[in-house]
């Protein structure tokens, strides 16, 4: 699998889990009091970021890209929904690599 495609699934995977956590398991726990909703959601995000923040460092490693990239790439990890819109500019990327530009 290329570093981009990896990074673009993990993105998304990662991204999931953070909305699960920000809309499902907060509300959860603060209105039904099950902490565990967070202390689940809360892990498996936190297994997912890691992922991805080693996905990255191998896709910008493996496509050389800046340190700003870089960090713009990251810091839509932080936001939410922000790892939809990554993916959008990583698929474009993806297909001009791949001779598709349209």
């Amino acid at each position: 699998m290329s570093a981009l495609r990896q990074l673009r699934w993990v993105a998304f995977l990662e991204g999931m889990s953070f909305l699960g956590l920000l809309f499902i398991a907060m509300p959860v726990k603060y209105l039904l009091a099950q902490p565990l909703a967070v202390r689940v959601a809360g892990s498996v995000h936190g297994l997912l970021f890691l992922l991805f923040v080693s996905s990255l460092f191998r896709a910008a490693s493996e496509h050389g890209w800046t340190a700003r990239r870089s960090l713009a790439a990251f810091g839509a990890s932080l936001v939410p929904f922000g790892t939809f819109v990554l993916d959008r500019a990583l698929r474009r990327e993806e297909q001009e690599k791949k001779g598709w530009a349209p």
